[in-house]
This record gives structure tokens, sequence and C-alpha cells, in this order.
């Protein structure tokens, strides 16, 4: 059956001399609130956000549209020393990604202020050959405004930014702002997608990544990384709704009792959040059938990068 995709119009509307288009990255530590920041300037939720680190595995595209303006707005994983072979794919995906929009946007979590992260981020920040730079410093309301203003003045001496611009990405503050500047900055040119579509992610991908969420708020500490959601089935039902099975492996079994849970009863709490957000999302009452099972050494195997969109390291 083929993939369900995200509703769309039938063409983006027609180019003009006045029309702008362009890719906008967002890169930073884990945790500064870049996934919060998209969904705040799409105006809805197209990527998941969690207060575990590296929640953010592959790109995450949303769309908005501003005026005349569509941004093209890439959710990157966080930027950390990696240790392992999934955490080397994914700062990989993040500075290729930054190497290859037409603007970058560095996040900083202005209430903790310049930590090793992100002294190592802006170290590589200047071989990143993108035209236009802008500095966001994100969680102002939970920062002193002296604070702000040397956080500002240390980083404008250490990077050249096109725009500096003070935000929280939870409350909207800032938000409308930092929207306009980037309209007005991205590069002239034809819309690459419809006015009403969101996110480039097919529904299966969106769900798998709401299931994920819902994994982690539930079992925060408990949870590896060595685990992975994928949408196994989707099939569209005569009364209009949809069943949808995923599966959820882990790499050992003592893992797969953690996320069943006594009784079964964390899997059947990771579900019953998980439908009520899919359903939501896709505006279609919706039966999830959540399996569990192990997939010993899945970190180290190829096509399962692929799958997620990752480039599979090979050192």
């Amino acid at each position: 059956m083929p993939e369900p995709e995200p509703p769309r119009s039938p063409e983006p509307p027609p180019a003009s001399s006045a029309t702008r288009c362009g890719f906008v990255a967002l890169i930073g530590a884990p945790n500064v609130g870049k996934s919060t920041l998209i969904n705040a300037l799409v105006g809805t939720k197209i990527s998941i956000v969690t207060p575990k680190v590296q929640t953010t595995r592959t790109l995450i595209r949303g769309i908005a549209c501003e005026g005349a303006a569509q941004l093209v707005l890439v959710d990157t994983p966080g930027i950390f020393a990696p240790r392992r072979r999934l955490d080397r794919a994914m700062v990989g995906t993040a500075w290729g990604s930054a190497q290859d929009a037409d603007m970058v946007a560095l996040l900083i979590d202005a209430r903790k202020g310049l930590g090793e992260e992100d002294e190592a981020i802006l170290h590589g920040f200047a071989d990143v050959r993108s035209p236009v730079k802008v500095l966001v410093l994100n969680k102002v309301d939970l920062a002193a405004k002296p604070t702000l203003l040397a956080l500002a003045q240390t980083l404008a001496e250490r990077a050249r930014f096109a725009a500096t611009f003070m935000v929280s990405a939870l409350s909207g503050d800032g938000i409308d702002d930092l929207k306009k500047w980037l309209a007005a900055h991205v590069p002239p040119g034809p819309w690459l997608y419809p006015e009403d579509q969101i996110s480039d992610a097919p529904l299966r991908q969106l769900a798998a990544e709401i299931t994920r969420e819902k994994l982690y708020l539930r079992l925060h500490q408990e949870l590896p990384y060595q685990s992975t959601v994928e949408t196994e089935a989707w099939k569209d039902l005569p009364d209009g709704s949809v069943r949808i099975e995923q599966t959820i492996y882990v790499e050992r079994d003592s893992q797969r009792k953690i996320v069943l849970g006594k009784g079964g009863r964390t899997i059947k709490a990771i579900g019953t959040a998980a439908r009520a957000e899919i359903a939501a999302a896709i505006e279609q009452s919706v039966h999830l059938f959540l399996f569990v099972k192990v997939r010993e050494g899945w970190g180290d195997d190829p096509e399962r990068y692929r799958q997620i969109g990752l480039e599979f390291p090979r050192a």
C-alpha cells in the first residue's frame, strides 16, 4: 500500500518577482530549544519535544509562510561530542544541514550561557558556508537582562552575525519579529511547497515520532537511546478511521520489559497518549497497535540509519 502523505494542494503558488523562499537550519547544543522554536515558527507541532537531550535524530523540516516568503525550517539534531556511531551520524547530519542551508540560526540557551558544547559549536561555526548567520538567544524569560546583554556582546565578538534575536520559544515572545526578519532575508525565488503544507515528512514518520516522544516522556531516565519506533502498517478503514501498527525496537530483552511495564501498563499509557495526538494531527480516528521487539545491534545496522534518514558512519 502506498505510504500516506500529508494533505497538500495540487501545486505550490505561482512564482512571481516578489516571492521568496529559502532553507533555514537551526543548530545548537542539545536541549537549547530548537524543536520548540521550529514548532513556534510553523504555528503547530511538527517536531517532538522532550526534556531528554538529543531527542531529535534526523532532519525534521517545518514549512512556514510569512507574506510572500516561504521558510523551510530545518530542525537538526543537537551538536555534542559524539561517542557512539549513532552520535556521529546525528552530529554529521546537523553540520551537513548547516552547510547546505541559505541561512543558519545558532541557538544558545540564555539561561545557561556558554557551555563547553556551545564553545565547540562556535569553533565549527566559522567554517559554515551559509551567507547569512543569525544568533538566537532562547529562554530569555529565564535570564536577567544584564546577563542577556553581556552574553549577546560576547557572542558578537566571537562570530559575525547578521542579526541577534532574544526569544522565548515556549511562550512565543520575540517569535513574530524573528519570523518576519527571516522572511525578509531568504533569497528571492518560487515557493517549494503548497501554502497549507507544514512539513515535508510523510505521515508514517510523523506518527512514529509522536510515539517516540511519548516513549521518552514516560521512560525519561530508564529508556536507552538505542531504541526506535517504526510504523509498520497504515490502513485506511471504511468508516474513515485508520489502523496503525508500530513497533518499538530495543536492543535487549531487559529493555523490552521496561517498555512493556508491569502488566503492560507502561505500553498502554504510551499508546493512549500517542493515539490521541496522532488522531489530532491527522484529523481522523486512530486505532493504534504497539508492539515491542528486540533488535540486537540495530545501532550498527546501515539499513536502520537509512530508514531514519541518517548517513551511516563507516568509522
